[in-house]
C-alpha cells in the first residue's frame, strides 16, 4: 500500500509505503515546482523497474550470462483511448540470440505490465 499526502509546495505529493519515500510534483508550467517525479514518471518507472527485475531473475534462474539490463520507457498519450508504453530493451553480456529471445518473453510476464494491460477500475473511499 502507498500513502500520498500533499506537501506545503503547491501541487507537490509526498509517497510512501511504510519504509521508503518519494516526492511527486508537476512542472512548473501545470502549477508545480518541478521538484519530483511526475505522475506518469511514476508509472513509467514502476514498468521500467518490473521489466528489470523479471529479466535479471530469468537470467540468473536459467544461468544466462546476462551482465546487465536497462529499460527506458516512454508513455505516449497522445490518444486520449491509449497509452502507448514503448519500451527500448538493452541487454547486456555474451548472449545467444536463443538466451535474448527467451529473457524477452519472459519480460511479457511482467506483473506491471500485465496490470497496465487490464481494465482499470478505481474505486474510491472518501473518510
Amino acid at each position: 500500500m502507498i500513502e500520498c499526502r500533499g506537501l506545503p509546495t503547491p501541487l507537490q505529493v509526498a509517497f510512501g509505503n511504510g519504509q521508503f519515500a518519494g516526492v511527486c510534483d508537476a512542472t512548473p508550467d501545470k502549477g508545480g515546482a518541478g521538484q519530483g517525479f511526475r505522475p506518469h514518471e511514476l508509472l513509467e518507472a514502476a514498468l521500467g523497474s518490473c521489466l528489470v527485475m523479471i529479466m535479471t531473475k530469468f537470467a540468473a534462474s536459467h544461468d544466462i550470462p546476462l551482465a546487465g539490463v536497462a529499460v527506458t520507457v516512454n508513455l505516449d498519450r497522445s490518444d486520449p483511448e491509449t497509452a502507448v508504453y514503448a519500451c527500448a530493451i538493452t541487454l547486456e553480456g555474451d548472449l545467444t540470440e536463443d538466451d535474448r529471445r527467451r529473457i524477452l518473453r519472459a519480460a511479457r510476464s511482467c506483473p506491471v505490465r500485465r496490470t497496465l494491460g487490464c481494465k482499470a477500475v478505481v474505486v474510491e473511499e472518501v473518510k
